[in-house]
This record gives structure tokens, C-alpha cells and sequence, in this order.
């Protein structure tokens, strides 16, 4: 075989690339394992022993800090809360953008394309823009620190994002394939229920996944509609760091455990996410 040094140039770049990036990840995925002493010793620590000393006082709610008092965290709850709030959220904005999306996707009327871009830039509108009348209105009516509220909030994160993208999966989708199944004797809603949705599931499964990305990584909303009762893990985090100490390893390691759900996810949709990549490539 003959030796190219550009071919293993390249290859180099590659591997110091992919370093670059996932070094900051593997490095607090180390941290997690470590003790507060082995991560503020001047020099990084190479070798160490192992511990799951964080891992554990985070599932208790409890932990000691070398040389301060015991730290007491509710992470396991803010864990549920957001596994609440963000399936909770993805649930409701499928239960209205799928059909949505179909909708402005396949009919088009009078003012559609406005109403469209107004849902679409409820997306791009800066959160705190919204997030004082909402605290007022949520007062008021008595739906101030409830997993409903934050829920019905959080459409104004996932909705515009789910039906801009599910709706170019529908316009890829030609329609002659529903007429033909409706020549049968089908309704619109079985041509829509057992022909459209399967065609468009790997653009559904996409857009849910980041909308659940974006549902689970909202900080604003749940630090100022919520109480700690309902607050997720972006906002109960921030109980980690007092005014007596700054527990690295215990926050290290609740950015692993935060971040698996996500990642346990996207590879479990993986198949659909590549099967999104190739639709409407080939077209007849």
C-alpha cells in the first residue's frame, strides 16, 4: 500500500479536531469521579482513585464538602420536573402541530402564509419580552408555579419549531398518494392518520427531539414561573453553588446525569433522524 502523508495529514486533523471538541466533555465526565481537593489542586490531577461519592449524594440529596458543612440538593426532584415538563410539552405541541403542520402544508388559504410566520416568530421573540405579563396573567389567575403553566409556556418554544419543520416533510410528501388511498373509500382523517404521519415520522421524530432538547434546556421560564417545587435541572442546579462552597464534582456529575436523557433519546431515535436526512432526495 502506498504511504500518502496527505492522507495521514488529514487523517491527523481529523482526530485533533475531534479531540478538541470532545475534550471538555470527557474532562467533566472525569470531574464527576473526583473529590473537590483533586479538581482545585493547582496542577490537574492525571491519576486518581475513582469515587461515586457525587453520584450517590446526588441521589440522596445530601453531601459532604471537605472541610464545610453537609450540602443538602433536591436534583432528583428538579430531574422529574423536567422529564414532566419537557414530555409534557412535546406531548401537547404534537397534539397540535402535526395537524397544523399538515394544514398549512397541504391547503392554502387566504393570510396562511402570515399566520405561519406570526406562530414562527414567537420562536425568535426574546423570552423576557414575555416573561413579566405572563408572571402577571399566571398570578391572577391562579396558575402561577404549575406544571400546566410552564407547560403551556413552553409552546411558545417547541410549536413554531415543530410546525415549520414537520410542515416541509408534509410538502415532500405528494398528495396523489393520499387521493389514491381516498378513491378506496377512506376518510381524510384515516388518509391522514395511516398515510401521512407514517411518511412524515422521520421529520416528526426530528423535530420532537429538539423540541425536547429545547424543552429540557429552558432556563427563563421555569427560574421565574416556578417555584423550587416545579423547577427543572437548569434551574435547580443553581442551588449547588453557596455562598461557603462550590461543589465541582457534585455539579460535574449532575451535568452528566442531565445530559443522558437526551442522549439516551437521540440514539434511540437515531434510525429515524437518518431516514429525515434522505427524504425527498429521490423524488419520481
Amino acid at each position: 500500500m502506498k504511504f500518502n502523508i496527505w492522507s495521514l495529514l488529514k487523517i491527523l486533523a481529523y482526530i485533533a479536531i475531534i479531540m478538541f471538541f470532545l475534550f471538555p466533555i470527557a474532562w467533566i465526565f472525569n470531574m464527576s469521579f473526583m473529590t473537590n481537593d483533586e479538581i482545585l489542586r493547582k496542577v490537574p490531577v492525571l491519576f486518581y482513585e475513582p469515587t461515586l461519592k457525587n453520584y450517590i449524594g446526588l441521589w440522596k440529596g445530601e453531601i459532604a464538602i471537605e472541610g464545610f458543612a453537609t450540602m443538602y440538593v433536591f436534583f432528583k426532584q428538579n430531574l422529574i420536573n423536567s422529564a414532566i415538563l419537557s414530555v409534557g410539552s412535546v406531548s401537547v405541541t404534537l397534539l397540535l402541530g402535526v395537524p397544523a403542520a399538515y394544514a398549512f402544508a397541504r391547503y392554502k388559504f387566504k393570510g396562511g402564509e402570515d399566520i405561519a410566520f406570526t406562530l414562527l416568530s414567537f420562536r425568535f421573540a426574546p423570552a423576557l419580552l414575555i416573561i413579566l405579563p405572563l408572571n402577571l396573567y399566571f398570578s391572577k389567575i391562579g396558575l402561577y408555579d404549575s406544571y400546566f403553566a410552564l407547560i403551556w409556556v413552553y409552546q411558545l418554544i417547541t410549536l413554531p419549531l415543530l410546525l415549520w419543520i414537520v410542515r416541509g416533510y408534509f410538502e415532500d410528501i405528494s398528495p396523489d398518494i393520499e387521493y389514491a388511498y381516498r378513491l378506496d373509500g377512506h376518510s381524510w382523517f384515516q388518509s391522514f392518520w395511516r398515510i401521512s404521519i407514517p411518511l412524515a415520522k422521520p421529520g416528526i421524530a426530528a423535530a420532537s427531539l429538539l423540541c425536547f432538547i429545547y424543552a429540557w434546556n429552558n432556563f427563563v421560564f421555569a427560574l421565574i414561573l416556578g417555584s423550587s417545587q416545579i423547577q427543572p435541572v437548569t434551574v435547580g442546579a443553581l442551588a449547588f453553588i453557596t455562598a461557603s462552597a462550590i461543589p465541582y464534582g457534585l455539579i460535574a456529575c449532575g451535568i452528566v446525569v442531565s445530559v443522558l436523557p437526551t442522549l439516551i433519546l437521540a440514539l434511540f431515535i437515531q434510525k429515524y433522524l437518518v431516514q429525515g436526512l434522505s427524504l425527498g432526495a429521490i423524488k419520481g
